[in-house]
């Protein structure tokens, strides 16, 4: 079997937890920074569902495993019609840190199966860690124009 593949990232961004946790969970709050049409029922078992998201405009979907509000979410995640990460198939960890007078954002994409795969969700998860911490910390990222 083929060894799963990760992406880890980490940002500082400029507002208390429960901020950027709601940047997280928060339909509308969500679509500051990604996508056209966000569901989320942030609670064990509940629906994962973006849409609108990178340069093809895809729908990723998955279920919340943990939600520990302002400290911790964890979510499987993949692509509605993707062959190489369907819906479900890979899992995001992201941990809130109180630091520094804001908060550490820490996140883990683990379940990838190839080396394309994981450099194409870190070349995404850079772009979007970069408009959430704009969004979080009260500034305007502009319009999603997708990752090119």
């Amino acid at each position: 079997m083929a060894q799963p593949f990760m992406v880890q990232r980490e940002t500082q961004i400029a507002a208390p937890r429960a901020t950027v946790f709601a940047y997280l969970t928060d339909p509308e709050k969500i679509l500051s920074w990604m996508g056209a049409d966000a569901t989320t029922e942030p609670y064990p078992g509940g629906l994962y569902l973006l849409k609108g998201v990178g340069p093809r405009d895809g729908v990723a979907r998955g279920a919340f495993r943990e939600v520990v509000p302002v400290h911790r979410l964890a979510y499987t995640f993949g692509w509605e019609g993707g062959q190489e990460v369907p819906p479900g198939s890979s899992l995001i960890e992201i941990d809130l840190i109180e630091r520094d007078g804001g908060t550490l954002l820490r996140m883990t994409h683990s379940g990838l199966p190839s080396e394309a795969q994981a450099a194409a969700h870190a070349k995404g998860w850079s772009h979007y860690l970069e408009r959430l911490t704009t969004a979080a910390a009260g500034g305007d990222p502009g319009p999603d124009r997708g990752v090119s």
